[in-house]
């Protein structure tokens, strides 16, 4: 069984296509997406259209479910952006994509936690910056979820965490956006280093599960200058750079 493991594409549709070309050598059994797919200051509509065409097993991410649950005036600036661009067949996929699932007994999928999707489970917040959580925290965060392998997203953060429990958890990273910063819990920056659009395989083979962590150049350089003709420099520069904020 080889799966590739895909989220947080955000409307990047220059790293969603880039990253397809490369699945293409690597010939994946099954391809699952863990969310947050259109909402960003890129190609919302053109990234749903082509999620939608690849048929994907995809749950919904915080900001997917976000576009339709807050009332418009309430929406984050990315979201804000996003809803008034998409189509009604756009809309009604992203509405019915479930929170949660279970690729097999083996393997359960969750954007951010099995719980609650706008909460890390792969990072913690101290100060300014995200860090690995203890093994205690992480389970804790668990709520008793059980599968040997977890699969989730929203951190933007490639991670591989192996428990006491003998359970994986396995974090991807972000396709389509290296760095952001969050008021939540409160003010901080994430950020991965590099402006790659980044995806995970996961192989079993002998009962044995392996790893891989792809890191695939596309031009960056031209979804930054989309953020920018959007009027958002932040993304911009992050898109270009991997790193929140311009470089001093």
């Amino acid at each position: 069984m080889r799966i590739a493991i895909v989220s947080d594409i955000h409307g990047n549709l220059l790293a969603l296509e880039a990253v397809l070309e490369d699945l293409r050598a690597q010939v994946p059994d099954v391809i699952v997406n863990l969310g947050d797919c259109v909402s960003g200051a890129l190609w919302p509509e053109e990234t749903a259209q082509l999620l939608i065409e690849k048929n994907w097993l995809t749950i919904r991410g915080n900001h997917d479910r976000e576009l339709f649950d807050l009332p418009e005036e309430e929406l984050g600036e990315s979201d804000a952006f996003t809803l008034p661009l998409l189509s009604n067949a756009s809309r009604e996929w992203l509405q019915a994509l479930p929170a949660t699932a279970r690729l097999s007994d083996e393997v359960f999928l969750c954007h951010a936690t099995p719980t609650n999707d706008d909460l890390y489970l792969t990072e913690k917040v101290v100060g300014p910056k995200g860090h690995l959580p203890s093994e205690a925290e992480i389970r804790e965060k668990l709520e008793g979820e059980s599968a040997p392998l977890i699969f989730c997203g929203h951190t933007h953060i490639p991670r591989l965490i192996r428990l006491s429990t003998q359970q994986t958890i396995l974090n991807p990273g972000s396709v389509g956006l290296p760095s952001y910063d969050e008021d939540h819990p409160n003010h901080h920056i994430i950020g991965a280093g590099s402006p790659h659009a980044r995806y995970a395989i996961a192989t079993k083979t002998g009962g044995k599960w392996d790893f891989t962590e792809r890191m695939i150049e596309y031009d960056w350089d031209r979804a930054a200058r989309q953020a920018a003709k959007n009027d958002r420099d932040d993304w911009a520069a992050s898109l270009k750079n991997g790193f929140f904020g311009p470089l001093s």
